[in-house]
Order: structure tokens, then C-alpha cells, then sequence
């Protein structure tokens, strides 16, 4: 299969993930390897998660899930297989520093720490303007 990175095709990438407008919170894929991925969003100002113009938490935690979703996906996709179904199996640790608002660009590094049987164990760190707002670790599982 070919390599598409980076990509900020949307229709690709929600072909990557379960999830569907209105609820899609990852808009591009710039690295990819087995161990890692670093996503984007772009905060739009037609978002579920905007309170008062302010990103609110559960979105950061939603783009950090929707961000290992997408390493499955496109692991899936460079294997020629549709991308599986997953779920946030329990959320280890999640510390946000900083809400971002409306037109910030989050980036996302996933990293992949352990892989066993369908469960996936994740350390995800966001970033705006180089800066850390975000850190988590999270257990995914795929259906």
C-alpha cells in the first residue's frame, strides 16, 4: 500500500476511525510508525466540545482517543484491511495544563508503550504552539 503522509484529507482519515461528523476530532496524520503517530485538529467553531469559545476537556480526551484510533486505522489500512471498531478501556491518567479555543491547532504524539491481545496500552501528549497543554495514558481496546 502506499504512504499518504502527511495527510490532511478528511475523507481519508475519517475513513481511518469509527467515528462520523459531527464527532470526528482528528483532522490530519503527520508521522506514522508501528510505535507512534502525531495527529492534528484544527478547533472549529461549529465543535460539540466548545463551551464559551474554550475546548473543553472531554474533547481533549476524545482527540487523544481518536488519535490512537487513527494509529489503528492507518496500521489497518497499510495492511489492506478495513479499520477495526475500539474503545477507551480505562483512561490510566489524564492532566490537562491549558483549554485551547476556537481556530488552535492541536497536535498529538502517540505513543505506543504495550500491545497484548487486541488491548493497547497509550501515552498521548498535546500540544499547541509547541506548548504541552495535554498529557494522558489510556488503555484502547479493539473490538
Amino acid at each position: 500500500m502506499e504512504n499518504l503522509l502527511p495527510t490532511s484529507d478528511i475523507a481519508f482519515i475519517e475513513s481511518l476511525i469509527p467515528q462520523k461528523f459531527p464527532f470526528v476530532m482528528v483532522s490530519a496524520i503527520s508521522a506514522y510508525t508501528e510505535e507512534n503517530l502525531t495527529s492534528g485538529f484544527v478547533i472549529k467553531d461549529d465543535n460539540i466540545f466548545l463551551q464559551n469559545g474554550i475546548f473543553q476537556a472531554s474533547g481533549l480526551i476524545e482527540h487523544q482517543a481518536q488519535s490512537v484510533a487513527l494509529h489503528t486505522g492507518y496500521k489497518y489500512y497499510l495492511l489492506g484491511k478495513p479499520a477495526p471498531t475500539g474503545y477507551i478501556g480505562a483512561i490510566k491518567s489524564f492532566e490537562a495544563m491549558a483549554l485551547p479555543k476556537i481556530g488552535d491547532v492541536l497536535v498529538s504524539e502517540v505513543s505506543i508503550l504495550n500491545e497484548m491481545l487486541g488491548v493497547t496500552l497509550v501515552e498521548i501528549t498535546t500540544k499547541v504552539n509547541d506548548n504541552i497543554i495535554a498529557k494522558s495514558q489510556m488503555k484502547t481496546v479493539v473490538k
